[in-house]
């Protein structure tokens, strides 16, 4: 069934609001940002029909079995903790959320909507349609959350130094390295508050996902991996400005990042990296760079992102082709086993869902998954909130400069929670 309607963000909205009640939802916005590759704005999927859990060990391999048996709409997540069946890795830091390493569902009630076009996919279209109508409009949360951080500045700093001793060392080039920013005892409305981040943050991979009692609360800007026909295309984010306050400070902003040596540095040896991944499912000669160092505009920050593409190998299946090049480079590092070893030992958290990877597979066997970044991630039942924030170390890097990026990216996190770190 098809339906136009007229005030879109509202019905966007109560269409959230209806999906959020039944045990898994999710709910993927390109917030009307130009993407060439995106198959729709919005896709909304609510209830299960099918799905799959798994945990390391065999995960991808019950994700294919899985998608052979569903071969219509697939919406889920990929935990960043997969590295470890991909290599020899293992992850001992503490998991305070306790997520699944890997999730997806085939929604009994799909939606898409395509301008003021709205497509619904169920049974009784008509009735979802009337039970989104009916839904009424919550307001913005007043959220006040006792956040606390694993690492005070002070241990932040001395850490990055400890790790660019290893560049120096020659053990590792570039690396990606996270802290968690967590509050035990939390209590939000996992809807409202999205609405809000959504809001303070539009991005082109919004994302809700909610499974049971635990919710991601998603507002990345980033691509790890899409498929179009046969075409691949990920697109690594590395080089992080500030807004200015305005369009002339702006603009020059824009040009110090275009040009900011370290984060040129960071962006081409991520785009080496991800090429390099890349070949495990090109067929030989296709891998290039399509943009390098394009600079893109977000209400918080301006970030550099460069888009790299192959053609795929025939034989190479899209559940094979994600884990060729899983975790994204742009959350690893390079050398990339190296830098996800070291990592390891110096944060202090399991990463879990964060810099993993949300989306869908679609009926034409296509797929798009955004990195796990600028995101809560919440357990009602243990009422534990948390999100990470990371920056590139480099040789260049400066720790205390590095410190503050993290502030930065986490700006709208904040802003939602109405707290200041404590």
């Amino acid at each position: 069934m098809i339906k136009q309607v007229t005030d879109l963000r509202l019905f966007k909205q109560k269409a959230l609001q209806w999906a959020a009640t039944f045990d898994a939802a999710c709910y993927l916005d390109s917030n009307n940002f130009n993407d060439p590759y995106s198959k729709f704005d919005t896709l909304i999927a609510a209830g299960v029909k099918d799905h799959v859990v798994a945990n390391i060990g065999s995960a991808f391999k019950q994700l294919e079995n899985f998608r052979a048996k569903n071969p219509g709409w697939l919406t889920g997540f990929f935990s960043y903790d997969l590295k470890n069946e991909v290599e020899n890795l293992s992850s001992a830091n503490p998991d305070h959320l306790n997520f699944p390493d890997l999730c997806f569902f085939a929604p009994q009630h799909l939606i898409l909507i395509n301008s003021e076009q709205v497509e619904i996919t169920a049974d009784d279209p008509q009735a979802i349609f009337e039970s989104i109508e009916q839904q009424t409009p919550i307001t913005s949360p007043a959220n006040n959350i006792d956040l606390q951080s694993r690492f005070s500045k002070d241990d932040y700093i001395a850490t990055v130094n400890k790790i660019k001793d290893h560049i120096s060392r020659g053990d590792i080039y570039v690396t990606n390295f996270c802290q968690e920013f967590f509050a035990a005892g939390a209590q939000i409305d996992p809807v409202a508050t999205f609405l809000q981040l959504n809001l303070v943050s539009p991005t082109p991979f919004g994302t809700f996902f909610k499974w049971n009692d635990k919710y991601i609360l998603c507002a990345s800007p980033e691509r790890f991996l899409a498929k179009r026909g046969s075409k691949l295309i990920s697109q690594p984010i590395k080089g992080t400005a500030k807004r200015g306050n305005t369009e002339q400070e702006d603009e020059a902003i824009k040009q110090q990042l275009r040009n900011h040596t370290k984060e040129l540095q960071e962006n081409v040896m991520i785009v080496d990296l991800v090429r390099n991944d890349l070949t495990h499912s090109a067929k030989p000669g296709t891998v290039k760079t399509e943009e390098l160092f394009g600079i893109y505009t977000f209400n918080q920050v301006h970030q550099m992102i460069s888009t790299v593409v192959c053609e795929l190998q025939d034989g190479i299946t899209a559940v094979e082709a994600i884990r060729n090049t899983f975790p994204m480079g742009s959350m690893t590092g390079a050398p990339k086993i190296n830098s996800m070893r070291l990592m390891e030992q110096y944060e202090r958290s399991k990463r879990g869902v964060y810099s993993g990877a949300i989306g869908y597979f679609s009926p034409d066997n296509d797929f798009d998954f955004n990195v796990v970044i600028r995101t809560l991630l919440y357990n009602s039942a243990e009422k534990y909130l948390s999100f990470h924030a990371g920056s590139a170390i480099t040789y260049h890097a400066d720790a205390e400069n590095e410190y503050e990026e993290c502030l930065l990216k986490a700006k709208a996190i904040l802003e939602v929670l109405g707290q200041l770190l404590a």
